[in-house]
Parts: C-alpha cells; sequence; structure tokens
C-alpha cells in the first residue's frame, strides 16, 4: 500500500481548467416562464471536476477549475488570453463568432478548446480549427435524429413553421438538409410573423395561420428560442403531432433521461445545482471528464498529448447515453446519441434501429467523413 501512494506522489499533476462564458443579450420572447439559469453551463463543468477529483486523488491529479464570465460587450479575448496564461485547457461557452476568435488567437495554438455552447456547422466544417474540438451536438446531429424518428414512424407527408430570429433559420436549414438525407422532404412551409398577441389570441390566430398547410403526418416548428411553438399545440387548424423545437425534441440532454445509470447523473447535478440539467451543462460536464479521462489514461496535461488520445481509438466516455461517447476524428465532434423526448418522456434515443454505418450507428448524426467540409483536422490527425 506505501509503494501504491508514493507512486501516486511521484505522478502528482496539476490539471488547471477554465471555463470561459461570453454573456449575450436574449431577445424578447413571448412567454417568461423558461428561465435561463444564472449558472447554465458552468454548474456542468463543476460537477465534472468533482467526477474527476473522484479518480483524481487517488492518481495525484489535481483538477483546478476556474469559471469565468464576460459581460455582455466584454473583451473575451483579454479574459482568454489570462486563462491561457493558466493553462492551455479551455471549455467556452460563447456563440459561434466568439469561439472562432478565441481559437484563432495566437495564444490558443497550443491549447485545446472546447465548445460547450455552439451548434452551427461552420465550425466543424470551412471554419473548423484543429484546436477546437465540440461537446456540444450540431445541431445536424439533432434534426437527423428527428428525420430518422419520421423515416421509421412512416410518416412522411410533413409541414414547417419556422421562426425568423437566426437560430430558427439555421435549425430550419439543418432540418430540411435532414429530411433530404433520409428521403423525406416538406409539403408546406410558413414563415412565423410576429404580428399578433399569439398569448391572447392562439385560439383565433393559430387556427387561421395554419388552415392555408395542406393535410400533413407531422406538423415540425423551428423556434429554438422557445417563442411561438408552444402556442402552435393544440390551436393548429389539422390536429397533428408537432416536433421540432416544440412537442418531440431532439436534444443532447433533458430531465427525463434516466435510464442507463443517468437518473443518478441528473440526481448528483441536482444537488450541486439545486435545478435539473440542461444540453449545456451536460456538454459541459461532458469537456470536463474528457480531459479527466484523456489525463487519466495518458498521465499528460499537455494539450498536443491529450488532442491525440482523444482523437484516437482508445478513447471513449461513458456519457450515461446507453452508448459510449468519442470524437471524430474529421472534425473534433463528440459522438453521442441523441435522446428524443417530450416533456414527461423519453421516446426514443438516436441513433435509431436499421439505420447502419460502416463504422459507427452514431455517425449516421450529423456530417460523416465523406462530407466533411473540415481541412484542418486532416492537416493534424
Amino acid at each position: 500500500m506505501l509503494g501504491l501512494w508514493a507512486g501516486a506522489a511521484q505522478a502528482a499533476i496539476e490539471v488547471p481548467v477554465t471555463w470561459l462564458r461570453q454573456e449575450v443579450a436574449h431577445p424578447p420572447v413571448l412567454s417568461n416562464l423558461d428561465e435561463i439559469p444564472q449558472d447554465e453551463g458552468r454548474a456542468g463543468a463543476e460537477l465534472g471536476r468533482d467526477d474527476n477529483a473522484t479518480t483524481g486523488r487517488f492518481l495525484g491529479h489535481d483538477y483546478a477549475l476556474e469559471t469565468v464570465s464576460v459581460p455582455e460587450g466584454g473583451d473575451l479575448e483579454a479574459a482568454a488570453r489570462a486563462a491561457l496564461a493558466r493553462g492551455g485547457l479551455l471549455i467556452l461557452d460563447a456563440p459561434e463568432d466568439a469561439v472562432l476568435a478565441v481559437a484563432d488567437m495566437a495564444e490558443a495554438q497550443g491549447a485545446l478548446l472546447f465548445n460547450a455552447a455552439a451548434p452551427g456547422a461552420r465550425l466543424r466544417g470551412a471554419d473548423c480549427r484543429a484546436n477546437l474540438m465540440h461537446t456540444i451536438p450540431s445541431t445536424a446531429m439533432r434534426t437527423d435524429a428527428l428525420a430518422q424518428f419520421l423515416v421509421q414512424r412512416r410518416w412522411d407527408d410533413l409541414a414547417l413553421i419556422a421562426g425568423q430570429r437566426p437560430e430558427d433559420i439555421d435549425y430550419a436549414e439543418a432540418l430540411r438538409g435532414s429530411l433530404a438525407k433520409f428521403g423525406l422532404q416538406l409539403r408546406a412551409e410558413r414563415d412565423w410573423l410576429d404580428d399578433a398577441d399569439i398569448r391572447r389570441n392562439a385560439g383565433q390566430e393559430v387556427p387561421v395561420f395554419t388552415q392555408a398547410l395542406p393535410d400533413h403526418d407531422v406538423l415540425l416548428v423551428a423556434d429554438e428560442a422557445g417563442d411561438f411553438a408552444r402556442y402552435i399545440a393544440y390551436n393548429a387548424w389539422t390536429p397533428r403531432p408537432l416536433a421540432g423545437s416544440e412537442g418531440l425534441q431532439a436534444v443532447a440532454w433533458a430531465p427525463v433521461v434516466e435510464a442507463w445509470g443517468a437518473a443518478q447523473l441528473q440526481s448528483r447535478f441536482e444537488e450541486l445545482a439545486g435545478r435539473t440539467m440542461r444540453p449545456r451543462d451536460y456538454a459541459a460536464w461532458a469537456a470536463m471528464r474528457a480531459i479527466g479521462e484523456a489525463v487519466t489514461r495518458t498521465g499528460s496535461v499537455d494539450p498536443e498529448v491529450l488532442r491525440d488520445f482523444l482523437l484516437g481509438p482508445d478513447f471513449e466516455l461513458g456519457g450515461f447515453l446507453g452508448s459510449p461517447l468519442s470524437f471524430r476524428s474529421w472534425d473534433g465532434q463528440m459522438r453521442q446519441p441523441i435522446p428524443l423526448v417530450t416533456e414527461r418522456a423519453v421516446v426514443a434515443t438516436a441513433p435509431l434501429e436499421g439505420f447502419l454505418h460502416p463504422v459507427s450507428e452514431m455517425d449516421t448524426l450529423g456530417t460523416d467523413a465523406p462530407e466533411s467540409l473540415c481541412a484542418a483536422f486532416e492537416e493534424k490527425s
């Protein structure tokens, strides 16, 4: 026993990690029911640190988490520079442009960054960076999961109502791509226009708005801000299931995920944060746990060593979703199952049975290697 403790002491490693957020202004929405927690993302990183410490204390690995939140309009790059001076491991909770700006900093070129909030295709495609990994699922992974479910149910007459906020437009674009990928198509589309007090008049406005849609199996909605779609349910002219940003949703994580030991993770998170775990919490937790697994397996805190291990065939992370998590070598995106949920239950978990892939069924979700526009990982991997 004494020899084991002596070995652990010799292998002592300091693992400084910074969770760095750029605060943004959230546009007003029709409902005030959904408050955004002040500690969203940060609480997930803190739980990941605590989980890493469970193993780390036996190996002499000390995980230190610094959490930094930059006010709206503040200098994120200055904060990133200070964080990188403490160590080369950053978990970023920031919009797409801000993530890219940090990844392109001279000080970040030898660092390892984790994108835990920005789901757009750009950071995983033409503007990918070799020092940037992604633990938040891409929008395309979520819309692919939904499209697989529609195919499996043989619901192929589809209509779409799309909001006009940037995130709604991005979601609708990804959804169209997913439907085409799996052999589905939209029968009709309508843009949502903010020209009525829908809270008061949903029973009058929504039937009129949806009356012109042709008959359909499912009504899809692109409303990522959670603005209007809640008022579509039960008010549409034709009574059909709702899916997309409301109704049946494909998500990274939800409170209703309980199988495969997830209930334990949920309870530990609630004990820490006093609330339920949200997708950005899960993404930050996964980033922190990926760092911990890589440090444990390599005995190193060097970002390049950790990156090579994370992108290699030996990395797996138990993510409480039924299949191990890993990273795609062509764009740094974390592979993960995608739960399809309603407010009160998990309906299915993608990839669904019957959607096959020569390497991993999880690569049926999102951008596969032959489709990737990312050149940076080809150069580094």
